[in-house]
């Protein structure tokens, strides 16, 4: 199955383990990259190195058998999609005690790991998913209309109007009058093209709905064309692109992923302005590991910021599921507090079960000075 979006994250951290361990596997299966042979070479590597974790655990042997089994099943079904995909990237996610598999083919590869945990462990996920809009590509020219549909890095055709419009008059074809009365004709049938271009682009976004719009016009300004679109429309025009309706779609999707990455880093940079600007004034914001973390523990957190790939072991309280970095004991409830790997990971879980945003920010940044982590608030207790 390929991963489509955020509410295969969502059901990954509602998955409860129920005291058992899970497993989490991320393998770069980028075949640009590298050949078949060292990709096979990683995983047999990785669920060797895996089996010796799990061995060495002192989990219990029932679960130690139930991660192992989780090995197997990981090992057999991942040297399967190496043969059948071509996919950049796989997870798996196994709960072999609680007969839960969920494979996914990403867009692009993720670090090797494979982690035991008392959840899945989706921070890679979110991560993919920062740096992806659902994107619809419109390219327009005085006769045809083509649309695509851009996601996760692929590109599929969704489209395509040709209208009637006749040529423009050559220079000296005609005279006078006769010749503007044609002009004229022929950029009434030019808006009407246009016309029905956009509200077959208004039909498109109801079928097949996205995020951004990129337009490619040619012989018309582009805010010419955009005036004829739904206001709604409007508001979703993110970027134009250079490419043309005849160009292939291998060509239309090396623009748009340009475009893309671009329009991402340009809004990670927006966001972490607005978190320092309302940082300063004192607003609805925090700063820090252990300021965000306290807001967290308040359900104070709206969207969440951290620095790409940022680690820091921390503790949960077993009971209301807390976060702390070094609190041997729950304040609130005075219950020893158990380890977690990365408190962070936890952080980004408790957030996206709680209906709240995460946005990965590529380092660096300004988020550096302020401990790589923030977030908005939605209140502030007893503000």
């Amino acid at each position: 199955m390929k991963f489509i979006g955020r509410s295969q994250i969502e059901a990954l951290t509602r998955f409860k383990g129920q005291g058992d361990l899970v497993t989490s596997f991320y393998l770069d299966t980028d075949k640009g990259r590298k050949s078949r042979k060292e990709i096979q070479l990683a995983l047999k590597n990785l669920i060797n190195e895996a089996r010796e974790r799990a061995c060495g655990l002192a989990a219990g042997k029932e679960k130690e058998a139930a991660l192992l089994e989780d090995l197997d099943l990981i090992a057999a079904r991942g040297g399967q999609a190496l043969t059948a995909s071509g996919a950049a990237g796989l997870a798996a996610f196994s709960a072999s005690r609680r007969g839960f598999w969920q494979a996914l083919e990403l867009p692009h590869g993720p670090r090797n790991r494979v982690l035991f945990d008392a959840n899945f462990y989706v921070r890679p996920l979110v991560s993919i998913l920062d740096k992806y809009s659902h994107i619809c590509a419109l390219l327009v020219d005085h006769r045809e209309a083509v649309w695509y549909d851009v996601n996760m890095g692929e590109i599929k055709p969704l489209d395509r109007l040709r209208s009637d419009v006749p040529g423009k008059v050559r220079d000296g074809g005609f005279e006078g009058t006769s010749a503007k009365r044609i002009e004229r004709r022929i950029d009434a049938r030019l808006q009407e093209h246009h016309k029905k271009v956009a509200q077959r682009t208004f039909e498109i976004s109801r079928k097949t709905p996205f995020d951004w719009l990129l337009i490619g016009t040619e012989e018309v300004p582009s805010a010419e064309f955009e005036a004829h679109l739904h206001s709604y429309l409007r508001d979703k025009v993110k970027g134009h692109l250079r490419c043309r309706v005849a160009d292939t779609p291998a060509k239309v999707l090396a623009e748009v992923l340009e475009v893309e990455a671009g329009l991402k880093k340009a809004e990670e940079e927006e966001a972490v302005q607005k978190l320092v600007a309302e940082l300063e004034r004192g607003g609805l914001a925090a700063s820090g590991l252990r300021d965000t973390l306290r807001h967290l523990n308040q359900f104070e957190v709206q969207t969440l910021l951290v620095t790409h790939n940022l680690v820091q072991p921390g503790r949960v309280c077993p009971v209301h599921q807390f976060l702390y970095i070094d609190e041997p004991r729950c304040p609130v409830d005075d219950k020893k507090t158990s380890p977690v790997p990365d408190v962070i990971d936890e952080a980004i879980e408790t957030v996206l079960k709680r209906g709240g945003a995460v946005k990965q920010i590529d380092p660096p940044s300004r988020l550096d000075r302020y401990g790589g982590i923030g977030a908005f608030l939605k209140y502030k207790a007893g503000a």
